[in-house]
């Protein structure tokens, strides 16, 4: 993603997802549901993407992240346009995941997953078994010098098992960690040791925000690819994979992660007309990659969006966590042959106090209760909590918005459509933090440190107001 999100690239990414993904012909708004032309209907989606570029440049210049949100939250509802509303929402969910509302950003966006002629038969009809993803990643990696984990940038689902899996690849040998988010201007990203607002665009999201505080910290060498400025298609492609080859040339001991959005790891085929990045990777270094696609078999907002394989998957006998299908031989099964070489599902959420049980991470992340005294009667308000020892400006490890809505107030004032809980929970790694309540003028109404136990017991260590 490029470092002017307010540029041409994001509304082309929109309109990419949209007007060019066979998954979409199943939604709702499709010129055959709204039975207007092809030509109309691309002109009201660019026309919807020009409008959601300059929603998006008047919020980022709002004084924090909650009135940032707030902006999109209350344009998106105030237009029931449908090429709007089909656009403006994948901008939307961006803020939602950044804000920590995930089932928010899930019902705002979400690409249906139909049956395409590419698919390979379904897992249960061959001699596959289910078995957890992580092992068999880890089996799959040995000897490898790159492996590639795509992700989906509304549903940060799709980042957990990255985050779970850094430590054991680093034990594995895999040394380098290249995120596709991340900007190249940030040249105090690995003194520093965790991201900041200006690292890169989707880092803001909490997961990813320890995604690359989790590199940094086992000591991978953290790097940023993307090509800012080259554009969509193959030359992006090109540029990209060109930076991530140089690395093999200054270190030929270089084992590499990858982190990248959708089909950009994609291993043959036609991608936006022309090549993937691993495409070119591939013909740069030589070296095969282990593509791990996660962002086909998912729970999305509807039923009737999810694949059918995954319906049917999710009703039989697997793993709690994270998933794949192989043979006794050891051999992946991938929805897509010859695209990936393993396909990844995730089990169907649990929401607990309005939150989803994948934010625990695979139960290495406990849970801390939040409630409106922290807000001093301000909201909606903000909590988020931040490592003891990072600065004001780190990527919280977690945050959540509470709002007291009081029923007479009326509708064009209730802007948060989906925060109406005056208590919730964070999710958080075991140790010191800075938990702050935050309202809708960035500024800190409480703040207080907050020591987690291990069995998720804490103990304050300091207030201020």
């Amino acid at each position: 993603m490029r470092k002017n999100l307010v540029s041409s690239l994001p509304r082309f990414a929109a309109c990419l997802l949209v007007l060019a993904t066979p998954a979409f012909a199943n939604d709702s708004t499709s010129p055959t549901a709204r039975e207007v032309s092809p030509s109309e209907w691309r002109r009201q989606q660019l026309a919807a993407a020009d409008k959601s570029d300059e929603i998006m440049q008047r919020a980022q210049k709002q004084p924090g992240l909650l009135a940032q949100y707030m902006v999109m939250q209350t344009n998106y509802d105030s237009n029931d346009q449908r090429a709007f509303r089909l656009i403006f929402g994948q901008y939307l969910s961006w803020f939602q995941t950044w804000i920590g509302d995930y089932d928010g950003a899930r019902k705002s966006f979400s690409i249906a997953q139909p049956v395409q002629p590419d698919d390979g038969p379904s897992p249960l009809t061959g001699s596959y078994r289910a078995r957890p993803a992580d092992e068999v990643i880890l089996e799959l990696a040995h000897g490898r010098k790159a492996i590639f984990f795509n992700e989906a940038h509304s549903a940060p689902i799709t980042r957990t098992l990255t985050v779970e899996l850094l430590a054991r690849l680093r034990q594995e040998g895999f040394n380098t960690f290249a995120a596709e988010t991340l900007y190249v201007g940030d040249k105090d990203l690995q003194k520093r040791g965790y991201a900041i607002a200006k690292s890169g665009f989707y880092v803001s999201e909490p997961i990813y925000g320890e995604m690359v505080r989790t590199a940094l910290r086992l000591g991978y060498k953290v790097v940023a690819y993307d090509a800012e400025n080259a554009g969509v298609g193959d030359p992006r492609e090109k540029e990209g994979a060109a930076t991530l080859a140089q690395l093999f040339k200054h270190d030929p001991n270089t084992r590499l992660v990858v982190n990248a959005g959708f089909a950009h790891i994609q291993k043959s085929g036609k991608y936006l007309g022309g090549s993937s990045m691993v495409e070119f990777f591939e013909k740069d270094t030589g070296i095969d990659p282990l593509a791990i696609e996660q962002t086909m078999l998912i729970q999305h907002s509807r039923a009737d969006q999810d694949h059918p394989y995954y319906l049917a998957a999710s009703q039989a006998a697997h793993p709690p966590h994270p998933y794949v299908y192989v043979t006794d031989a050891g051999k992946p099964w991938t929805l897509k042959p010859n695209l990936y070489d393993v396909s990844v599902f995730f089990p169907p959420q649990t929401i607990v106090d309005g939150r989803p049980d994948w934010i625990g991470l695979d139960g290495t992340r406990v849970s801390y209760a939040v409630g409106s005294e922290a807000c001093r009667g301000q909201f909606p308000c903000m909590i988020e909590a931040r490592y003891a020892n990072e600065g004001d400006d780190a990527i919280a490890a977690d945050r959540v918005v509470l709002n007291v809505i009081d029923p007479n107030t009326p509708i064009s004032e209730r802007v948060l459509t989906n925060q109406g809980s005056a208590v919730s929970r964070l999710s958080l790694y075991p140790g010191t933090y800075r938990v702050s309540a935050i309202d809708r003028q960035g500024r800190v109404v409480t703040s207080r440190n907050v020591e987690i136990s291990a069995n998720g017991e804490a103990s304050t260590k300091g207030r201020s107001p």
